[in-house]
């Protein structure tokens, strides 16, 4: 049973605004700290940033219009935690406390992954898909229902009727969505709007990784300041991760459908 949403989902587009947020950070600097967290919805969108880097608001602005559209903005930049950023002083450690576990994808993830996305090949609008065996269910906003069905013979289509979606209907939330991004998959934190020195972004990426190519479960966890984990220094975590994020095109492009897509 596997429950996957597109990027124009509300909390998708809260993911997206973080991600980019962060991809503006490592244009400054090469390994900035940087933690941002979103709340967004019925024309409304609050940023509240904590980081070493020095943004400028209206570009933070540029990149919520970008993603989300006009709405009102309501951003706050503070300086992060002096205990925090002392910890990366010298080279970098483990950014925070953690519990990961990466675990092999099964074909019914990899299954509803691909219709997912041909159907917001159709329709780049907010969309939400459960499969659970053969059961499928599609929530797809301004589609042609027909269309799916034909697409979907058995699957239960929107079973309110059409719907308008996004953010006049409902609100987004940054990280709210780890069961779509992650499959079986567990953290004890989130995967988005945060720098490569955080664990919750760097070992969650390493785990989900190992946990494809030896197609077995991972378990990890680490606390702030370890200098290594699972026999590999935590730098080296570091480099898997930006490696992985570079491959992909970057933190919001990441934020738009999570470790699998």
């Amino acid at each position: 049973m596997i429950e996957k949403v597109n990027p124009k989902h509300p909390d998708k587009i809260a993911d997206r605004i973080a991600g980019a947020i962060v991809d503006i950070a490592y244009k400054k600097e090469k390994n900035p700290k940087v933690a941002v967290e979103v709340l967004i919805g019925h024309g409304v969108c609050h940023v509240i940033i904590e980081t070493t880097v020095t943004f400028n608001y209206r570009e933070i602005k540029d990149t919520i219009d970008r993603i989300a559209g006009k709405v009102k903005k309501d951003v706050v930049i503070v300086a992060q935690d002096k205990h925090l950023t002392k910890n990366q002083e010298e080279k970098i450690k483990c950014g925070d406390n953690g519990i990961f576990r990466g675990v092999p994808l099964t074909e019914e993830q990899k299954t509803i992954n691909k219709i997912a996305r041909d159907i917001y090949g159709i329709y780049p609008t907010d969309g939400k898909y459960i499969l659970d065996g053969t059961k499928l269910i599609i929530c797809q906003s301004k589609a042609k229902d027909e269309v799916l069905q034909k697409m979907y013979p058995t699957a239960h289509i929107n079973p309110l009727g059409p719907w308008t979606g996004g953010l006049d209907v409902d609100t987004g939330a940054t990280n709210r969505k780890l069961g779509s991004d992650m499959a079986d998959s567990i953290t004890g934190g989130g995967l988005h709007g945060k720098d490569l020195s955080k664990a919750d972004i760097s070992v969650n990426i390493y785990a989900f990784l190992k946990a494809q190519e030896n197609e077995e479960v991972v378990e990890l966890s680490c606390a702030i300041g370890d200098e290594e984990i699972d026999g590999k220094p935590y730098e080296e975590i570091v480099e898997i991760a930006r490696s992985y994020i570079d491959s992909i095109g970057g933190f919001e492009k990441f934020a738009e459908w999570g470790l699998f897509y």
